[in-house]
């Protein structure tokens, strides 16, 4: 029995890869016409389909709303019963029917063309009634399914999705789609924590910034190291401006060698040291403290004033990691 169940799930894999890899020939100038379509239309993509086509057509819809293009599902019974007066002029409808013959399409057909929105087909019969009607046919066609009975939808719902994903994603690179377009969609996602954070989002502020002048002793500035616990204190003149940090480390180094904590701290820190910018991308300071080895950093304005301190701890708790 394990055998058997192994070699029809082979079997099935390799039938639906075998029907996939003819969907590349078939690009054409109706692919163009579709992707067209949508990129130059001013209103939404609407994607309809009925049965295996529905669950299908509700995926390519999140995909395409997803990488920049307004789109949602309508079912096509609902389309009859309401649904259709979500359609306007300007948009695009995206009919998903392997037969190209669902009765729906008696009904719908008409209504698109009375107010002008043009229809794109999704189809695997060339000459249905919905293929002739369309403006733009993409071809989903296979010589058989991967079921044994060849009845249940397998291998063309494989072409309908794999071809739904070629044009969201030609769609979506002609436009010009980034990554922070994508995160903009994805805000509580990994992918938006990672792109859409500003250092100045993450940074610590108010009290938990630990900040000395430049004026202050060891001993103060070692006071304020252990008050926040960030690892770090900066040291700034009368203006704000960052001329160095104290770290743990700079304490014990000043302690081991027989430093006065009474002395200024100008004289322990580290002067200079790594600065963030507030508006700079999370990802990108985290990338820097990380080259750097570094564990925490003083952030600042555009000035150069002191404005925050992050360490790497904030950043993972955001989520980027």
């Amino acid at each position: 029995m394990s055998e058997f169940l192994l070699n029809t799930a082979r079997q099935t894999l390799l039938l639906e890869l075998q029907e996939a890899s003819r969907l590349p020939e078939r690009l054409g100038e109706d692919f163009i016409r579709a992707a067209n379509a949508i990129i130059h239309s001013e209103g939404k993509v609407i994607v309809a389909g009925i049965g295996k086509s529905g669950h299908i057509g509700k995926k390519i819809a999140a995909t395409l709303a997803s990488t920049g293009t307004p789109s949602f599902f309508v079912h096509a019974a609902e389309a009859l019963h309401g649904d259709l007066g979500m359609i306007e002029p300007r948009d695009v409808m995206l009919f998903i029917s392997y037969s190209g013959t669902a009765k729906e399409l008696d009904l719908i057909i008409p209504n698109l063309k009375d107010k002008g929105a043009k229809l794109l087909a999704m189809t695997g019969k060339l000459r249905s009634p919905l293929a002739l009607a369309a403006d733009a046919v993409l071809d989903i066609s296979v010589e058989r399914e991967a079921c044994p009975m060849r009845l249940a939808p397998t291998s063309s719902t494989v072409n309908t999705l794999m071809m739904g994903d070629a044009l969201a994603m030609a769609v979506m690179q002609a436009r010009g789609f980034n990554e922070e377009d994508f995160a903009r969609s994805h805000p509580a996602g990994a992918l938006g924590a990672r792109l859409l954070n500003k250092v100045h989002h993450l940074m610590r502020t108010g009290d938990a910034l630990p900040q000395v002048q430049d004026n202050t002793s060891v001993m103060d500035a070692m006071l304020e190291l252990s008050r926040t616990g960030l690892g770090l204190v900066a040291i700034c003149n009368a203006a704000r401006n960052v001329e160095g940090v104290f770290t743990d480390g700079d304490l014990r180094r000043w302690l081991v060698g027989g430093g006065n904590l009474n002395a200024p701290v100008v004289e322990a820190m580290t002067k200079g040291g790594v600065t963030l910018q507030a508006q700079s991308r999370a990802i990108d300071a985290k990338e820097i403290m990380m080259k750097r080895k570094i564990a925490a950093a003083p952030v600042v304005d555009e000035n150069g004033v002191l404005t925050g301190a992050i360490n790497l701890q904030d950043f993972y708790q955001a989520g980027i990691l």
